[in-house]
């Protein structure tokens, strides 16, 4: 069996990649990189002309008391990356393995059908 390898590509897009995560710290020198609840709450604040109030509060920070500490909210941020990573993972390796396999049985049987296989 013969396997293309493919080591340019996968070079080129690591370092796209790299590209897109380092090109913002170095082009925006001294710019704020904020998270998405505190843009989100300031717009509503622009937009209505009024103090944004949110709905309710997280059920962690009821049952704690106060907010979580940054390393637990990476933790569980961290946690919840792997977590969908490996279902992604899981599911393009059954997609690749299903196509070896429909292979295979096309390749023993050639006049089959493919309602049959």
């Amino acid at each position: 069996m013969k396997t293309k390898s493919n080591k340019g590509l996968v070079i080129a897009l690591i370092l796209a990649c790299l590209l897109i995560a380092l090109v913002p710290l170095f082009a925006l020198k001294g710019a704020e990189f904020g998270g998405s609840d505190d843009a989100g709450g300031e717009m509503v604040s622009e937009v209505t002309q009024q103090d944004y109030e949110p709905w309710f509060t997280p059920v962690l920070e009821t049952l704690l008391g106060g907010e979580l500490p940054g390393e637990v909210e990476s933790l569980m941020f961290c946690l919840q990356t792997g977590i969908g990573v490996g279902i992604i993972a899981f599911v393009m390796g059954r997609l690749v393995e299903r196509k070896k396999w429909q292979d295979k049985l096309k390749s023993e049987n050639p006049t089959a059908k493919p309602s049959e296989i």
